[in-house]
């Protein structure tokens, strides 16, 4: 289906608009080979999450076993950007991207060219890894060596204390100033522009609810539909590179006119 009379409604709403959040889910990153945890033949089809909830990975060994060969199923040390992540990052440098809010963890937006401080990561990032004690923090990279190396349960080499990916768990507690933060730009943003997220996932799905509430023009590009298709002023389903492209493009020719 031809989309170029939406593709040109989202670049007329980028362009009218003075604070604009991007909030991305999964599938703006499946063009990176980053897979989907919840489609059929995702992550969850593999793995059982029951098993890798924090509070039995806090009091089991064996789950911490279990989850450290599960840190290593995902290469995200490998996965690149794609198109979707550059056309955002040219959006910020253009002046047109307040901020993005991702429910992802590959990292993938810092590396195409957002600005860190303009990326709030509601789930954490799989490109670190902290001690629960003392805070400490280092590379992914360090840590899979130290995996490929034969240690199978790495501990804190300053505090002996339990270390896990800087992810957020299935019973952990979400961070507490990603969210604030994620609240505030969402209810002070003018468009707010949904990116390959199915909106089920909450409290992370609540951000376009704030920004719509609060008076914002809401877009949603997604290969299926959302819950949240009815309160949005365009809505495509398509992959995200292809979509994001084509927008960015048209952004980029009405500004140079």
């Amino acid at each position: 289906m031809d989309n170029s009379l939406e593709i040109k409604k989202i670049a007329d709403l980028i362009l009218e608009s003075n604070t604009i959040v991007a909030f991305t889910g999964a599938g703006i990153s499946t063009e990176s080979g980053v897979p989907d945890f919840r489609s059929p033949g995702g992550v969850w089809s593999r793995f059982d999450p029951r098993e890798f909830t924090f509070q039995r990975f806090i009091n089991e060994v064996e789950v911490r076993r279990k989850t450290w060969q599960f840190f290593r199923a995902i290469p995200w040390t490998k996965v690149k950007p794609n198109r979707a992540h550059y056309a955002l990052a040219e959006l910020e440098k253009m002046g047109k991207l307040h901020c993005v809010i991702t429910q992802n963890i590959d990292g993938l937006h810092q590396l195409a060219g957002n600005s860190p401080d303009r990326v709030i990561e509601l789930h954490g990032t799989a490109r670190f890894v902290t001690c629960l004690n003392c805070n400490k923090r280092w590379p992914r990279e360090e840590i899979e060596r130290w995996l490929n190396e034969g240690i199978e349960i790495p501990t804190c080499d300053e505090c002996g204390g339990i270390m896990k990916s800087a992810t957020i768990s299935f019973g952990q507690s979400m961070p507490v100033e990603e969210m604030m933060e994620a609240q505030r730009w969402s209810r002070e943003s003018d468009l707010f522009i949904v990116i390959g997220s199915s909106l089920v996932v909450y409290p992370a799905a609540s951000m376009p609810i704030y920004a719509a509430q609060s008076g914002a023009k809401l877009v949603i590009i997604n290969r299926d539909p959302t819950p949240f298709d009815d309160m949005a002023t365009v809505v495509i389903n398509k992959g995200a590179g292809d979509v994001m492209t084509s927008v960015l493009e048209e952004v980029k020719g009405r500004s140079a006119t």
